[in-house]
């Protein structure tokens, strides 16, 4: 029995639907496929005794090229370019800021913000809306990064990078000051060092941090 135009139709629009629906669950800005038991578990792990002196990196050269990596970002974000900002990101990322001092598992510890790179995504197209009232009018920042320390792991092609901060934030209601550290980890994808996960450690992250809305 011979098919007809309107069987091979059909065929095709299922096919192209069967392929659009595979190509957005694999897509880390529609959905957040990646993040799974197996993410939450290398997360701890990577983020835990990581900050060993014998896994310090001295080498001058290694230490400026990361250093000028999160001097960049600060930069990107005060200039509120958060395009570019993205681009240093990993295609399948995480934007975590613990709301414990000690960051914890972020599965049984409440965070401030976790964000894979769908609801990255999200925050920024908010932001451009104008609707996001507590951006509006936008805050002015400077973020001053310090302290900047390279650390080795197991896998050749990974950093971790530790560096202190103090954001500056005017509001129209005042200025107020955000401090703390940061753990970024590095992985070198596509002939370039991408940010795989940036944990942003407030050091008052536990109290009343009056609704943070810029990019930490």
């Amino acid at each position: 029995m011979e098919a007809t135009d309107e069987d091979d139709a059909e065929t095709r629009r299922s096919t192209r639907a069967v392929t659009v629906q595979m190509q957005t669950a694999h897509d880390p800005a529609i959905s957040s496929y990646y993040v799974n038991d197996e993410l939450y578990r290398k997360l701890v792990e990577h983020f835990t005794d990581w900050q060993r002196e014998e896994l310090v990196i001295t080498a001058p050269e290694v230490r400026d090229q990361f250093r000028l990596l999160v001097e960049r970002e600060a930069r990107l974000l005060d200039e509120l370019r958060f395009d570019d900002w993205l681009a240093m990101y990993a295609p399948e990322c995480i934007y975590w800021v613990p709301g414990t001092p000690s960051g914890g598992d972020p599965r049984r510890e409440i965070a401030i913000s976790f964000d894979d790179r769908r609801r990255m995504e999200d925050r920024i197209f908010r932001l451009r809306t104008g609707y996001a009232w507590s951006q509006a009018p936008k805050s002015r920042t400077v973020r001053l990064v310090s302290n900047i320390e390279v650390f080795a792991t197991r896998e050749g092609a990974a950093r971790m990078v530790r560096s202190n901060f103090l954001i500056s934030e005017f509001r129209v209601d005042g200025t107020r000051f955000l401090s703390g550290w940061c753990g970024h980890r590095f992985v070198h994808s596509a002939e370039r060092w991408q940010i795989q996960v940036r944990q942003v450690n407030l050091i008052d992250c536990d109290r009343n941090l009056r609704n943070p809305s810029i990019v930490l």
